[in-house]
């Protein structure tokens, strides 16, 4: 009997280099790809995902050799030789790829690990694949139950709850200083893509009343009208100051554009409400001095990379714990597939056994005259019981921990062993 193998090939961030991954021969989004997919003879169920950091598909064929080459062949097309992509190229199967899948939705194969972005982007590819009627019961099992291992260890780890990016680093920060960022007032000095990013998060987090302080209006405007907010010039940059509650600063001028003795006259006027300074740049825009001040808060590069690592080793921890859950997760859902290749050879035995019966008591009932119907039905019982006892041990050997080694092989013999693979009427 030909079993079903599951097989998942693809390219990644970390072991493939950008030059191979660009010469990726699939169209955009999912449509066209997986219809080309579904063109490829010896596969049974097929998913694919497509990220900017990797593109993987997962299958179920029961001509994995064959498969894996024209799968290949599918990623690169004539832009590449197997020969210049085959190193960069990994391919697993069964207990290697449930575990690799597991690895992926619980981001711990990500780039950054713990981020949370890859579980929608499975979600997103599956939603195609289901829809597309690409994906069966193996493959919808398979990738639901990742689904459930990724929220398993958001639950039980706390790999995703330390900042790991300087923007976020400074989210962290400044709840540590106001406790909630609901109604805060921002203003970005500077329209440069960090400052952007950094705010991205302060408004995701509830600030609002974003200003744009630039050289530049014309790209303070620009970034200011994505968070609904104002532009005004640099020149304006003080006077805005008795206005917010967070700076963000990350202008490209060669040295300091805010002092200490430009902004302590302005904490009185703000009745020593805290003020809370990032500063992005490099050199910096902002007076270290600016900490001996009360209630202001002044935080650079250096101190938020500090952050970041102390986050990143701290998630680091966390993965170790991660990884058990998948590497438990990994081992159910193989007892799941094993025990799918014993199902047909558990009920071929059983009807094997009952029709045995059945045709013996044809035989039999006739040849016993004078039986009442309870008398034939206790015989009826009897046959019955005596088919189950008999096929009782030889149920419990296949389904045990000793037959799932090599348990193709084994289910095989078994069959053999039983004339299983006879049409027989004896």
């Amino acid at each position: 009997m030909p079993s079903e193998t599951i097989v998942l090939l693809g390219v990644n961030h970390k072991k493939t280099p950008l030059e191979v991954r660009e010469k990726l021969a699939l169209s955009s989004g999912y449509e066209e790809p997986l219809a080309a997919l579904g063109a490829i003879k010896g596969i049974r169920e097929y998913y694919l995902l497509s990220t900017c950091n990797r593109v993987e598909i997962l299958v179920s064929t029961d001509a994995a050799d064959v498969v894996e080459k024209k799968l290949a062949g599918f990623l690169f097309g004539d832009a590449l030789t197997p020969d210049q992509y085959e190193k960069h190229l990994y391919c697993y199967r069964d207990a290697e790829a449930i575990h690799h899948l597991f690895m992926v939705a619980a981001s711990l194969d990500s780039m950054i690990v713990g981020e949370s972005q890859i579980l929608g982007q499975l979600k997103e590819a599956y939603r195609w694949s289901s829809e597309k009627k690409c994906t069966g019961p193996i493959l919808n099992k398979l990738l639901h139950k990742s689904f459930s291992v990724a929220k398993r260890v958001r639950s039980e780890t706390r790999i995703g709850s330390s900042a790991v990016s300087i923007s976020y680093a400074a989210i962290e920060l400044a709840k540590k200083i106001f406790g909630s960022l609901e109604a805060k007032r921002v203003l970005l000095i500077g329209a440069g893509e960090m400052a952007e990013l950094a705010a991205e998060h302060l408004v995701g987090n509830g600030a609002k009343d974003v200003v744009v302080a630039n050289r530049t209006l014309e790209r303070a405007l620009d970034l200011a009208k994505r968070f609904n907010g104002r532009a005004v010039g640099l020149d304006e940059m003080l006077e805005q100051l008795g206005q917010v509650d967070i700076i963000v600063s990350s202008t490209g001028a060669p040295g300091i554009i805010l002092h200490r003795d430009d902004v302590k006259p302005l904490m009185r006027n703000r009745r020593n409400k805290p003020l809370f300074f990032i500063d992005i740049a490099v050199p910096r825009d902002l007076d270290p001095a600016l900490n001996d001040l009360d209630n202001v808060y002044l935080y650079d590069i250096d101190d938020l990379n500090n952050v970041v690592e102390l986050n990143k080793a701290e998630r680091d921890k966390e993965a170790i714990k991660a990884s058990r859950i998948v590497d438990e997760e990994a081992l159910k859902f193989k007892d799941w597939q094993a025990g799918l290749a014993i199902t047909p050879t558990l009920a071929a035995l059983r009807e094997k056994g009952n029709a045995i019966a059945r045709m013996e008591l044809e035989r039999t009932l006739p040849r016993l005259e004078g039986l009442s119907d309870k008398e034939r039905q206790n015989v009826e019982k009897m046959a019955s019981a005596i088919v189950s006892k008999l096929l009782h041990d030889p149920m419990l050997f296949l389904k045990s921990e000793s037959c799932k080694d090599q348990s193709e092989r084994k289910v095989d013999m078994f069959r053999s062993v039983f004339g299983l693979e006879k049409n027989s009427d004896q």
